[in-house]
This record gives C-alpha cells, sequence and structure tokens, in this order.
C-alpha cells in the first residue's frame, strides 16, 4: 500500500461508521475523507463500504482492512512505548466482550484498571452473539460453554461458573423447599426459553422436572435470576450472584455437573500487546476473589 493515510482513515471510517465521526478522530475535514476512501477504493479496485443514510458500513474486504489496521495500530503503539521507555503504557481504547450475566463481576474490574490507566477508553460489549476478533470486534473475550476453536484466537482457562438451585425466601413461605428431584413435580420453577440451550444446568432441569412445573420461562439467565428473585419460583443462579441476596436460599446441595467454564479468548495478533497483556493479568488477579 503505497499510502499509509488512506488506510488509516478508512480504518477510523469503518471504526466510527461516519465520515464525520472520522473527520473528527483525524482532525481533518470531512472532504478529506471522502477523497481518501475513494482514492483508496480505487486503487484496490474493491467496495470497502456500503454507503447509506446512517453512515458507512464495512464490506467483507472492510472488515479485513479494520482487522489488520487495529493489529498494525496496537502493534505500533506498543512499540512506540518501548522505544520511547514507557513500555508499561496503557492507552486508547480497550475493548472487552462477555455475556451480559457476567457485568457485576466485569465492570467493577474494568473500572479498575482504568482507574490505573486514566488515558484509557473502555468499550465493555454484552450480548450472546459472538464478537468476532479476527475483525477487530474487541481485544478480550470472555465466553462460556466448550472451548472456543476460531482459528487464530489464544484460548486460555479461566474461572469455573458456579451455579446452585436457588428460591427466594417469599417462594419458600408459599410453597416450601423441594423435598428432592422426586418433589419437583410440586413446585414451579423459572428456566431460559430455549430447549436447546447448551448450558448444563438448563439441559439437567429439563430433564429432571415436569415440562409443566417450568412455569416461568426467560429468554436469557439474566431475566431468570430476576425472576427467581421476585419469587415467580426455583431457578438456577450463579453462585456469587446469589451470595449478594441474603433473601435466597439454597434449595439442594450443589451439582458439578451443573457448572460450566469460562474462556479468555484473544487474537493472536493483539494477544501479546502491552495492553492487551496488562489487562489479562489484572482481570485474572480480580477474579481470585469472585468465586469466594
Amino acid at each position: 500500500m503505497d499510502n499509509w493515510d488512506e488506510v488509516r482513515t478508512a480504518y477510523q471510517v469503518a471504526r466510527m461508521g461516519t465520515v464525520s465521526g472520522a473527520a473528527e478522530v483525524l482532525g481533518v475535514h470531512h472532504a478529506t475523507v471522502i477523497r481518501h476512501i475513494d482514492a483508496i477504493e480505487a486503487r484496490l479496485a474493491v467496495k470497502l463500504f456500503q454507503r447509506h443514510a446512517r453512515g458507512y458500513t464495512p464490506t467483507e474486504a472492510g472488515q479485513d482492512l479494520l482487522r489488520v489496521a487495529q493489529a498494525t495500530e496496537d502493534q505500533f503503539n506498543q512499540l512506540v512505548g518501548r522505544m520511547k521507555g514507557r513500555g508499561d503504557d496503557v492507552s486508547g481504547e480497550l475493548v472487552v466482550t462477555s455475556l451480559a450475566s457476567l457485568a457485576p463481576l466485569v465492570v467493577p474490574t474494568l473500572t479498575e484498571f482504568q482507574k490505573a490507566h486514566p488515558e484509557l477508553i473502555v468499550r465493555y460489549l454484552t450480548g450472546d452473539r459472538l464478537f468476532r476478533l479476527e475483525y477487530g470486534e474487541a481485544h478480550v473475550a470472555i465466553r462460556a460453554g466448550a472451548a472456543p476453536d476460531q482459528p487464530d484466537n489464544v484460548v486460555q482457562p479461566f474461572v469455573t461458573q458456579q451455579v446452585g438451585l436457588y428460591a427466594h425466601k417469599d417462594y419458600i413461605s408459599r410453597h416450601g423447599v423441594p423435598s428432592g428431584v422426586e418433589d419437583f413435580g410440586n413446585h414451579r420453577f423459572v428456566c431460559v426459553d430455549d430447549e436447546n440451550s447448551r448450558a448444563p444446568f438448563s439441559r439437567w432441569l429439563r430433564a429432571n422436572a415436569p415440562a409443566q412445573a417450568i412455569t416461568f420461562r426467560c429468554s436469557d439467565n439474566f431475566s431468570v435470576a430476576e425472576a427467581v428473585l421476585a419469587g415467580a419460583g426455583v431457578g438456577f443462579m450463579a453462585r456469587w450472584e446469589a451470595a449478594r441476596n441474603p433473601d435466597l436460599v439454597e434449595v439442594m446441595d450443589p451439582l458439578q455437573e451443573w457448572w460450566g467454564k469460562l474462556w479468555l479468548v484473544t487474537h493472536v495478533d493483539l494477544h501479546r500487546t502491552t495492553k492487551v497483556q496488562a489487562f489479562l493479568a489484572h482481570l485474572k488477579e480480580q477474579a481470585k476473589g469472585w468465586l469466594t
């Protein structure tokens, strides 16, 4: 590529989603941004963006450029830091993704990390979809279930997500505590509304509780926890989460077959950067107290 300025411009348009946003970040006129995009698309003979009323959306080729430019920027910033004798400098954006249910753990961890690195801009993305690290959508992903197997990712075992079966004391006062699995038919249960859920505790509950006893169904585990707290029925919650509410009662001894693993996932191009390594070290240290 002959003109790195054009690559930087295309990268910022892909990242910001608008010409005006990219122009503000780069400190140039919006006409310069448009000229750079037109020039790089002509030189490469490929369309990098779909133009629409709300802005610019990267095409597949644009996503490839975004991934490479993000990795290059992070690695260049690391190099500059080393050359200036500031190898421990952490700044710019840090993008972390996880399930929304982990927010009460991850948000305080990110906040403490940002306090130590005040020039850092944190973007915390939650949801069920897998953000594509190979396209630069996140620096660090915390994922649940089986070990991720996407190519070019560095996968590390993180922590075991311990869960238990709980009911609110108001539910207990009305219905009592199940005396065992054989008593499940006399109780009301809360569960995710997905018969194909891969969560081991969801599969266990559907195998052991009569279908008619699962009377409150939710789209996600966050809502399940809220329903249990409201007294709608008996349901699974993370043990760290349940421990925060003294009104919850664990209705039976936990089984390890309910538990699932969490994994730390980074892309190989960014894994060794100072920013990612610093955050991973901080995250692992903070996680030591998550399950206690």
